[in-house]
């Protein structure tokens, strides 16, 4: 009976009034097993035990956080989300060596494989070139309006060689610096050991060599902008420049036909200085 009162299949049905009926026999099943809550309850687990398994386990974020917020209460301590290593201040990539190595070569690749970098632009009392372009390889003004920007002290550095006169305006250093570009400066000997006294310990300095003295000559012949005196001129100087190699900090040869192995040191250099535990100080 109890089967066909809890089953489905119920052929004769208990009318209602009759289980509420205190005086009627049939009010005897509702004593034997009371329709409680508790009662339901029972059927209901064991419906549910019927039914699939399911969790609702927790997203991997969900989980990571409660697990770093249980790491947090464990520790008593807040846990900043501030980088851990600052940005590197930035430096003063100084570039130098002998007339006829190829500073301008270089440079100018560096500039079309590098980002992030501003190539300071010389002023100089020189005449322009075949193929120079005026505000890009250099800014070329006469004698006297060059003097007139040292009067005004506009220039970082400047020095008399070969006959003319070179400078770095300070304007464009100031602002790129301030935006946090690395600089990068082509000067003469002279002009660099005078911006490693400016920059301090922000400078990283590097000489360029040709792979040899004859190919170092050979390469002045070949640009052919210089007469036989001028050239003599030259060559000496290179001489006495290339004694002054142990004060820089890197060398770079820039042998004939690979410009490109040249230009990756010179990269691999910047990347390491930048990624030095050292913090930098911009001094200008």
């Amino acid at each position: 009976m109890f089967r066909r009162f809890l089953g489905i299949k119920c052929h004769n049905p208990i009318p209602f009034s009759n289980l509420l009926d205190p005086f009627s026999p049939k009010f005897k099943l509702i004593q034997l097993f009371p329709l409680t809550l508790q009662f339901f309850s029972s059927i209901s687990q064991l419906d549910d035990a019927r039914r699939p398994f399911s969790s609702t386990i927790p997203p991997p974020d969900e989980a990571g956080r409660s697990e770093l917020r249980s790491v947090k209460v464990s520790l008593s301590s807040l846990f900043s989300s501030s980088p851990l290593v600052l940005n590197p201040r930035p430096l003063a990539f100084v570039i130098t060596g002998p007339s006829g190595v190829g500073k301008g070569t270089v440079i100018k690749r560096l500039r079309e494989v590098r980002e992030r970098l501003h190539f300071a632009v010389t002023v100089t009392s020189r005449p322009i070139r075949p193929g120079e372009v005026d505000g890009k390889d250099y800014y070329f003004v006469s004698k006297e309006e060059f003097l007139a920007m040292v009067e005004r002290k506009e220039l970082l550095e400047y020095a008399f060689v070969y006959g003319d006169y070179r400078g770095i305006p300070k304007g464009q250093i100031h602002e790129f610096m301030a935006k946090g570009y690395d600089i990068v400066l082509r000067v003469d000997i002279q002009g660099a050991e005078t911006l490693k006294r400016i920059f301090r310990t922000s400078a990283v300095s590097v000489f360029l060599m040709a792979e040899s003295e004859v190919e170092l000559v050979e390469r002045l012949i070949d640009k052919r902008t210089e007469t036989k005196e001028s050239l003599l001129v030259r060559v000496a100087t290179a001489r006495e420049e290339v004694k002054h190699i142990k004060n820089f900090d890197y060398v770079v040869v820039n042998a004939d036909g690979k410009l490109e192995s040249a230009v990756k040191l010179v990269e691999s250099i910047i990347d390491a200085e930048k990624a030095k535990v050292l913090h930098r100080k911009a001094v200008v």
